[in-house]
């Protein structure tokens, strides 16, 4: 299931797949630096549906670490995102 943007990108529907599409991305971007998720510090997470999306982004948010050594996060309610997307996250990634 993919929705098509006015500029020809696709972006996969649900708050699930967009988070693990996201959380993809981010990886590639820290074993570009050389790191991986272990490294990152902080994250930051915009959701524009932050009461229907929450609970599912959560859960496929936290797949992606072991438990018990998740970074610290922020999880604030957007009005929008760029180019009609549901999640955005931010890391902070250290040696």
């Amino acid at each position: 299931d993919k929705y098509t943007l006015a500029s020809g990108r696709a972006y996969m529907t649900g708050i699930e797949a967009q988070t693990h599409q996201v959380m993809r991305n981010l990886q590639a971007v820290l074993q570009g630096c050389g790191l991986t998720l272990a490294n990152v510090l902080q994250v930051r997470i915009y959701l524009t549906r932050f009461e229907q999306d929450y609970a599912a982004m959560n859960t496929a948010y936290a797949s992606w670490f072991p438990a018990g050594k998740r970074p610290a996060r922020t999880c604030v309610g957007v009005t929008a995102l760029a180019q009609g997307a549901l999640i955005e996250i931010d890391m902070v990634a250290r040696r």
